[in-house]
């Protein structure tokens, strides 16, 4: 079962250099519901203020992954590792017998990343801690994948800042099913289409919110993402798969917002 959680209802805390959301119970967020996924223990989405970061501390018998999706971080520990990982790269640390280390934003930008924790299958191995540079150019023009079987190909990448779930944003977009076959376009439907983000199928939901404004992607939405067992007649049949070119164009005052019923019925 998939479930799509808003960014603002994940667990929270705010320590001024650090913004942090928690899909887990983690530090002094406790939801008995979400302790765990099967070994994945902790899956943090975390905003570090330039120039601050985590100071030294200690791990033990963990897989710490770390994903950066904005800035870089720069890392060291107590076996002696130093090294900075930009956006779009992977660092891994094993904690094993026990590793010591800092993480800090040495940049003049906020640094976003993923933080991920998984249980071992096996405790006291020995510690270690690597990084894997992903070259942008090695994927452009291919299709991403997330966790929830959303695909995502970016055209271009805009600048603004990206919408949360209870924002207004205005968007262009062209819908096809995979034959190719267009279902729906605001292109020839009169202009540009604006609607809260939690009010369009959970595939567009978790897309917007990860699209800075001025950004356009393909998304190729899965049937549990978009309409499912249902549909939505006359349009959209059961079981459809959907693909669409989504552009961002602006993040709304609620007061301009408009055409938000025909957005709903185009989605």
């Amino acid at each position: 079962m998939i479930e799509v959680r808003p960014y603002a209802q994940l667990g929270a805390a705010q320590h001024g250099w650090l913004d942090a959301r928690h899909h887990f119970s983690f530090a002094d967020y406790h939801d008995p519901r979400r302790l765990h996924w099967g070994r994945l223990r902790v899956w943090n989405d975390d905003r570090i203020a330039p120039h601050s970061g985590f100071p030294s501390h200690p791990h033990r018998d963990m897989e710490i992954i770390t994903y950066v999706r904005k800035g870089a971080i720069s890392h060291q520990d107590s076996l002696g590792n130093r090294g900075r990982t930009v956006a779009g790269d992977v660092q891994v640390m094993s904690a094993g017998t026990g590793i010591a280390h800092s993480e800090y934003n040495l940049e003049d930008e906020v640094a976003e990343i993923f933080q991920i924790w998984i249980m071992p299958s096996q405790s006291g191995l020995p510690p270690a801690w690597g990084s894997k540079p992903f070259p942008r150019a090695a994927r452009e023009g291919r299709f991403e994948t997330l966790a929830s079987g959303l695909q995502y190909k970016v055209y271009s990448t805009g600048t603004g800042r990206k919408p949360g779930a209870t924002d207004m944003v205005a968007t262009h977009y062209r819908g096809t099913f995979v034959d190719g076959k267009e279902f729906d376009s605001s292109y020839r439907s009169g202009g540009p289409v604006s609607f809260r983000v939690n009010q369009v199928i959970k595939g567009w939901q978790e897309a917007l919110q990860l699209m800075p404004v001025g950004s356009k992607w393909r998304l190729f939405i899965p049937s549990a993402l978009a309409y499912g067992e249902a549909g939505h007649a006359p349009k959209i049949p059961p079981n459809a798969a959907l693909i669409f070119d989504l552009e961002l164009l602006n993040i709304e005052e609620p007061a301009a917002t408009n055409k938000t019923d025909k957005a709903q019925d185009a989605k």
